[in-house]
């Protein structure tokens, strides 16, 4: 499992743009991670689906409202990450209205997951593969914290406790 000093692995995730510009066409885009977060701090959030319970109603909201916080805490983006398709990472973008404040990024063969060792077996519910419930503050591709969440919980990667690890 990926760990605090560690470097994010090299992936590709998939973002959904309404709008056309910066170099993406209006649809699904590729993100290479690793230019993405080159130089920068990024709060990313993983959770085991979009559309969720828990997730709709708490995680995605609490970083959406914080969104300015963050930005004064010196963090350049915001990311969240599902084992989705991109489609689906669109449309709940829409729902959550996220434009501009929280990147919603398509994990959907969970490669990313796989990559940090993040993962969790849903299998049993019916849903497969996804990613485990997490945060992280990431600077110029080192994970500076990480808030993994025990089964089931909710407790340590909402939006107020990652907020205060970019404040310290």
């Amino acid at each position: 499992m990926i760990k605090v000093g560690d470097t994010l692995p090299a992936s590709t995730l998939m973002e959904f743009s309404e709008v056309e510009g910066n170099g993406c066409s209006i649809g699904p885009n590729p993100v290479d991670v690793t230019k993405a977060i080159a130089g920068k701090t990024i709060a990313l959030f993983a959770l085991p689906g979009a559309f969720t319970p828990t997730c709709s109603a708490k995680h995605v909201p609490g970083y959406v409202e914080h969104m300015a916080d963050f930005k004064a805490a010196g963090v350049d983006e915001i990311w969240c990450v599902s084992v989705n398709d991109v489609f689906v990472m669109g449309a709940w973008a829409r729902e959550q209205k996220t434009a501009g404040k929280v990147r919603m990024l398509a994990d959907g063969s969970a490669a990313f997951a796989q990559a940090t060792g993040l993962t969790l077996d849903l299998t049993a519910r019916g849903m497969g593969l996804r990613s485990n419930r997490y945060s992280m503050l990431i600077k110029d591709g080192k994970v500076a914290s990480l808030n993994v969440e025990g089964p089931g919980k909710f407790e340590v990667s909402d939006a107020a406790t990652l907020l205060a690890q970019a404040k310290a």
